[in-house]
């Protein structure tokens, strides 16, 4: 089996997750790292044994030893930075918001068609043995037609924490691209197709970016999907199936490790589905697999997907008022 060689770009708090990951994930090496500062590309190297490190993304880009590149980046430089590597014929794994609207992933999905090169969101959640087994559960007809989901993904910053990029509307700040892409993804697995309408309101902060948010999905079939995300909210964070002759529970519902079945007339099910590494080891599989097959996307995530989470993400943010300056 080939190997696929994966440079990581941005050593922030998600890419050491992945680091870790990739060390765990057979087909895949990590062989390379970029920093904006050599001091921390050198300090990420030496804790995850990484060869190669480079003080510039343009430099990796241009590193012939690596087949493909995990932007681990801010919101906000998702687009520019991916389209650098997608232009030098690397594949690119984006973490997720891919982009922070529809027009910038466009603008990624043509680079990666016109270079022939292999483009997907990071949307570790749908590749998990949890949402693996909800989807089973869904398809065998237990809970029977799906007429509802609720999800909520909220954490609580400190006040003195201001200065970090949620808050920065430059950079994608707030909920709906932060953790919204989380919920809205959620519903989209067990609902088909966009919805026909969306209603959204939000606590707007004074940096402008939204604080709390809450909508409403509805679909031609009749189903709804009620969905909240927060920053400056401390959630729940379960989410529910609802169908016409159950529901299924889904603690951490984006990405369980913990179901609970409960349909009519039968006894409670409750099903164990932990991860196998950390949870991003399914993500750099699927990745892998589809630069060594040459693909240029995935089945699994394709990039109508995340066009049509981009979407909604931006009817969002217009209906509660939240503009960034490249909108």
């Amino acid at each position: 089996m080939q190997t696929i060689r994966w440079g990581i770009v941005g050593p922030g708090d998600i890419a050491h997750r992945f680091a870790q990951a990739c060390k765990n994930t057979p087909g895949a090496s990590l062989e390379a790292v970029a920093s904006r500062s050599a001091e921390r590309a050198e300090a990420f190297g030496d804790e995850f044994g990484v060869p190669h490190r480079f003080s510039s993304y343009e430099t990796m880009a241009n590193f012939y030893d690596i087949d493909a590149a995990y932007i681990a980046t801010p919101h906000g430089a998702h687009a520019e930075n991916a389209i650098l590597f997608l232009n030098h014929k690397k594949a690119v794994l984006s973490e997720k918001p891919i982009a922070l609207n529809l027009r910038q992933l466009d603008e990624m999905i043509a680079c990666a068609e016109k270079n022939g090169v292999f483009l997907m969101e990071a949307m570790w959640a749908r590749l998990v043995p949890g949402t693996l087994k909800a989807l089973e559960l869904v398809n065998s007809g237990v809970i029977g037609k799906v007429r509802g989901v609720q999800g909520s993904f909220g954490y609580s910053m400190d006040e003195d924490e201001m200065d970090h990029h949620v808050f920065d509307r430059n950079l994608g700040g707030g909920s709906v691209l932060d953790v919204g892409c989380y919920c809205l993804s959620f519903a989209s697995w067990y609902i088909s197709g966009a919805p026909a309408e969306i209603q959204a309101v939000a606590d707007v902060g004074r940096t402008g970016v939204d604080e709390h948010c809450c909508y409403n999905l509805r679909y031609d079939g009749g189903e709804i999907a009620q969905l909240s995300s927060a920053i400056m909210v401390s959630k729940p964070n379960y989410g529910y199936i609802l169908g016409t002759k159950g529901h299924i529970k889904c603690q951490r519902f984006y990405a369980p490790e913990h179901l609970e079945v409960r349909a009519d007339g039968q006894e409670p099910l409750f099903i164990e589905c932990p991860y196998y590494g950390n949870g991003f080891e399914e993500q750099i599989t699927e990745a892998s697999r589809c630069i060594r097959e040459g693909k240029t996307q995935s089945d699994l995530i394709p990039h109508a997907q995340s066009r049509l989470i981009a979407g909604q993400m931006d009817e969002i943010r217009r209906q509660v008022g939240v503009r960034y300056p490249v909108d």
